[in-house]
């Protein structure tokens, strides 16, 4: 969660890594990097505690993210994704407001990461833990984990947890093969997200944090 300047410095850092950038400021079809930088300073507005014009501030990255997701088809909560966070297509992608993923993750267009409901109406949301990537059309739903280093294939139903390092595919999900994004190369494989605090020693303290 990004509490202080220093944290924001860190998620916006990590993100535009994670998207494979390396040019300063976006340029015009850089949506999908807008939207996450509206998304990291209306988390960092959000979670200071902070004067009028932080609180004007707030509201004003609030309405960019929110304006730029009706665009691009994203509805994501404040504080749900860890740093590291690589949106990889326009197109409906909806997470709970109640859900916790890692930092690192991959994400693709079609994506639903829901809530089930048991008989005490008490709504029960995934965990999603570090370096998890996962494929288009992917539903996920009610209190599972998915463990680090996960790889869900597209179009897959997950509704049980999984442990880490694994392959997992199916309608509903199942274990394919016992790899996971440690031997593809992806932005949450592992090694990236390595190297990243080797070109970045001065996030190194954010290293193996969720």
């Amino acid at each position: 969660m990004i509490k202080s300047k220093k944290d924001l410095r860190f998620y916006l850092a990590a993100d535009k890594y994670s998207l494979g950038i390396t040019y300063s400021s976006p340029k015009v079809q850089d949506v999908v990097w807008k939207y996450q930088i509206y998304l990291r300073k209306s988390e960092y507005y959000r979670n200071i505690n902070t004067p009028l014009v932080n609180k004007v501030l707030s509201v004003f990255y609030k309405y960019k993210k929110h304006k730029t997701g009706l665009l691009l088809g994203f509805d994501i909560a404040d504080n749900v994704f860890g740093a590291g966070l690589r949106i990889n297509h326009y197109g409906n992608i909806v997470v709970s407001p109640k859900a916790k993923v890692g930092m690192w993750c991959d994400i693709h267009q079609g994506v639903n990461i829901g809530t089930s409901n048991n008989i005490e109406r008490k709504s029960n949301v995934p965990i999603i833990a570090d370096n998890v990537w996962i494929g288009p059309g992917v539903k996920l739903y009610g209190d599972i984990l998915i463990d680090n280093s996960i790889v869900i294939g597209a179009n897959a139903v997950v509704n049980k947890s999984f442990p880490k390092n694994v392959t997992i595919a199916g309608v509903p999900a199942k274990i394919l093969k016992s790899e996971g994004t440690e031997s593809i190369n992806v932005a949450a494989s592992p090694s990236r997200s390595i190297n990243f605090f080797k070109l970045y020693p001065q996030f190194s303290e954010y290293s193996g944090k969720m």
